[in-house]
């Protein structure tokens, strides 16, 4: 079982999108995949319909101690594609956590757990917060590697730094397995001379870190979370189920995932591939859930 942070202090950089559509696109190549909502905001429940009740196992119910991941998490409409919602609940958890001994590994000790397990899947993500508080630092902890989103834009690279120093911090001190396994640009159009002064910078600044393939510019993928799909239930032929596809290969690539026998392999797109041309509008009804969880669950969850 391989742990993956997305992670940007940045908001609005696509992080909540990387995690929904890299879990589909690995899912749909064969791998079990659990996501892990650790925003507040939830905003990686909502675009599943997975936002626990008040109460209802969660992530934060899970940090907090009073349930484990085989409770909390969910089927969702892609087979081997599952996730751990979370709820408003999170918003008080820096708070409350922050007196607790050992604060900073309550989610690495569960997903521990989870790895000892017969059910443990191949890969989990975690949609980490737009902070680096005590959330995110309880993702790096647990993490094997990170994945930071970025946006082709001129604020790219304002706050890398800073989030570099707390990846070497975190990796010095407390988990000195974490790596930086990619940076993925997002927003991306040839047509435009600053998305490619852009990637241009960061590729001079960290070389093949960068993933080679480059999310263009794409209204579906900003549509298919408000009916509840990934891209590749919503527009299986568009430009950004094309992409994702081809950052999930690189991603398997780079974590030496072995793609199963029986599954197709997705094809690759170009690093900085053609503008996308207009897709009909697909149905929008949801396909039905998967029916089974990535742990053993137990008759008390029924």
């Amino acid at each position: 079982m391989q742990v993956i942070s997305v992670i940007n202090q940045k908001g609005g950089v696509g992080k909540t999108t990387s995690v929904m559509n890299l879990g589909a696109a690995l899912a749909r190549a064969g791998h079990q995949v659990l996501l892990m909502d650790l925003d507040p905001q939830a905003h990686l429940s909502i675009a599943f319909n997975r936002m626990p009740d008040p109460g209802d196992p969660s992530v934060y119910s899970l940090l907090s101690g009073q349930h484990q991941i085989v409770d909390v998490a969910q089927p969702t409409n892609l087979e081997d594609l599952f996730i751990a919602p979370t709820n408003l609940d999170l918003t008080g958890a820096e708070q409350e956590f922050a007196s607790e001994i050992g604060r900073e590994t309550l989610l690495r000790d569960a997903l521990e757990r989870l790895a000892a397990s017969d059910g443990a899947p191949d890969v989990v993500l975690l949609d980490c917060p737009p902070t680096l508080g005590l959330l995110s630092l309880n993702a790096l902890c647990a993490s094997d590697a990170v994945i930071i989103p970025v946006q082709a834009e001129f604020f790219a690279l304002q706050g890398m730094a800073q989030l570099l120093d707390v990846l070497e911090r975190v990796q010095r001190r407390l988990n000195p397995r974490l790596q930086l396994l990619g940076i993925l640009v997002g927003m991306y159009s040839k047509q435009r001379n600053l998305s490619r002064e852009v990637v241009d910078e960061l590729r001079g600044h960290f070389g093949e870190v960068v993933f080679s393939t480059l999310i263009r510019v794409n209204v579906r993928l900003a549509e298919a979370p408000s009916h509840g799909m990934t891209i590749f239930e919503y527009d299986a032929q568009s430009a950004g189920a094309a992409d994702f596809a081809a950052v999930a290969a690189e991603l398997s690539e780079r974590l030496g995932l072995q793609a199963p026998l029986d599954q197709p392999t997705e094809p690759e797109s170009a690093a900085e591939p053609k503008a996308e041309e207009p897709a009909a509008q697909p149905e929008a009804a949801a396909p039905e859930a998967s029916a089974e969880p990535p742990v053993e669950a137990t008759a008390e969850q029924a």
